[in-house]
């Protein structure tokens, strides 16, 4: 297994993304600091990454001891403040402008001048998220896919002022990671969500306007379009939430009503129809 390019690496945010993107970096050699406020969130972001590990030992690719070693590099904290001699930082929390704006706020506060901030948004503007930072040169996006430690895409996308330094060594990065690097313009969405959410939202607009049910839907995109997965049952696994606030970027950033949310989607997500995550959404998970 390649090694990563980055030896010290702190990761905002231990929920799936994160925690998938604290395993990565972590089985390819880095030192990971995961940083969560919340405890129950962080203790949870660390049983999956063992889960996750003991699966990789069962089907051969890890050995117990190296799925050990990748465990002792990651180091959980509730502590933001505690993140100072990093290289790298990669930002996974909820998908809030404001909430972005505030982590990378402190983040460029508190660290020192040759650290490179990444965000692993799935639709927010990189430049914008910069605009909160006095190293615009050094923020870029570094959208990771869920799961992260079997997808082998990560989208790379440049800000506005994003160095072409800053994109060289994140592109390195990511191929360190055995994974392989696209690098996209910062447009809303970029290039996975603006083509994978307009998909998602017409499927749950046929399901509100019946004209199928929810396993007739994904079984016409399984069977005629081989996609491994139907778009309602991925909608699940992302998370409802996560689709809306996406398709709400894609719509007000681009203007254009193809983007907007289907109702359903909105109803869901306000009866707390959430997908895998909540137990339910347009299946229901045990």
């Amino acid at each position: 297994m390649g090694k990563s390019t980055f030896e010290k690496v702190a990761v905002v945010g231990a929920g799936t993304m994160g925690n998938g993107i604290a395993q990565t970096f972590a089985m390819h050699g880095a030192n990971v600091q995961l940083v969560d406020v919340d405890e129950v969130g962080l203790k949870r972001g660390i049983a999956t990454i063992e889960g996750s590990l003991a699966r990789f030992v069962k089907k051969g690719t890890l050995t117990e001891s190296e799925a050990k070693a990748a465990v002792g590099r990651i180091a959980p904290t509730k502590d933001l403040g505690s993140i100072r001699d990093v290289e790298l930082v990669v930002e996974a929390v909820v998908e809030k402008p404001e909430v972005k704006a505030t982590v990378f706020r402190q983040l460029d506060e508190q660290l020192p001048a040759h650290a490179i901030l990444t965000s692993n948004t799935s639709s927010i503007s990189i430049t914008r998220i910069a605009s909160n930072t006095k190293r615009p040169d050094k923020v870029i996006g570094m959208h990771f896919m869920n799961p992260v430690p079997l997808m082998k895409l990560v989208e790379v996308i440049r800000g506005q002022e994003t160095s072409s330094e800053t994109t060289a060594k994140v592109v390195s990065c990511v191929e360190s990671l055995e994974k392989v690097p696209v690098e996209a313009s910062d447009y809303p969405g970029f290039v996975s969500n603006r083509v994978l959410m307009p998909m998602i939202n017409e499927a749950v607009f046929c399901l509100m306007e019946g004209v199928a049910t929810r396993e007739g839907i994904d079984t016409v995109m399984k069977l005629g379009m081989n996609h491994p997965m139907g778009p309602l049952a991925l909608a699940d696994l992302i998370g409802l939430d996560v689709c809306l606030d996406i398709l709400e970027v894609l719509h007000g950033g681009l203007g254009d009503d193809k983007y907007r949310p289907c109702p359903l989607l909105r109803r869901y997500v306000a009866a707390g129809r959430l997908g895998k995550k909540s137990g339910k959404g347009f299946y229901e998970y045990a």
